[in-house]
């Protein structure tokens, strides 16, 4: 199965983005070839930029609160194991208190390196961190990749907090979902949203052989789906039969 997410919600786009980063980043940190360490710094500036958003860092702990609140209601109910709810709580409250002892912007303390930020204001330009242009940053990637690796560790660290509370929140609200058999008629689906929940995330998973491409558009009163199959011209044509997919829609 191949599995596509779509969010309802602007909150939910920005943590999305940046779950996607940080994978990148964890990925790309862990190789040792010099080329890989360029690309985790284009990721690690990438995250920062995203992370600069002002309400960003205030609608975590928000959303970190609401959760803790949320789950302290499902305590003394025979149907939920305690020992795992506290251990989620305790996950919660975690993530919670280290990104509200982190002062300013997640990342801020990146941007007062100088040496950083003279390659961030570089990297974007095609072919702008040539030795010429950044001889220091040249002679960076010629250290040993275990040299480098450490350097990536301790810049990436600043930014544990936030990459931790976003993880715990997509988590929990994935789990809030339960994937339901769907047919989309003649390639097409629609549903219309219950009133009164607010539904933050669209889940879509589709058999692989299959070879579609969902295109997906939703707001809080309905989710819509469209399934395309890419042709010769590699460009996207609807498809016309009866297809089944699953689908999970989670708040």
């Amino acid at each position: 199965m191949i599995l596509y997410e779509y969010p309802l919600h602007e909150r939910i786009r920005t943590y999305l983005r940046l779950e996607h980063l940080f994978l990148r980043l964890h990925q790309l940190a862990a190789r040792i070839d010099d080329l890989d360490h360029h690309f985790a710094l284009a990721t690690l500036f990438e995250i920062i930029d995203v992370a600069a958003r002002a309400d960003l860092k205030s609608d975590l702990l928000k959303d970190l609160d609401k959760q803790k609140h949320l789950l302290d209601g499902y305590r003394g109910n025979p149907a939920i194991a305690e020992a795992v709810l506290d251990k989620v709580i305790g996950e919660l409250d975690q993530c919670f208190n280290a990104l509200n002892s982190q002062p300013g912007k997640a990342g801020q303390s990146l941007t007062e390196n100088d040496w950083l930020m003279s390659i961030r204001s570089r990297i974007s330009i095609p072919g702008g961190t040539c030795e010429f242009d950044l001889p220091s940053y040249y002679a960076w990637q010629h250290k040993t990749g275990v040299s480098r690796q450490a350097d990536l560790a301790q810049w990436t660290s600043t930014l544990d907090a936030l990459g931790d509370a976003v993880h715990l929140l997509l988590k929990l609200l994935r789990d809030s979902g339960s994937p339901q058999k769907v047919i989309a008629n003649g390639g097409q689906f629609q549903q219309s949203l219950p009133q009164g929940r607010t539904f933050l995330l669209l889940r879509l998973a589709l058999e692989v052989s299959l070879e579609l491409i969902p295109e997906i558009s939703g707001n809080r009163l309905m989710v819509s789906v469209r399934l395309m199959r890419q042709g010769e011209d590699h460009r996207p044509h609807p498809v016309t039969d009866d297809v089944a997919f699953e689908l999970a829609l989670c708040s």
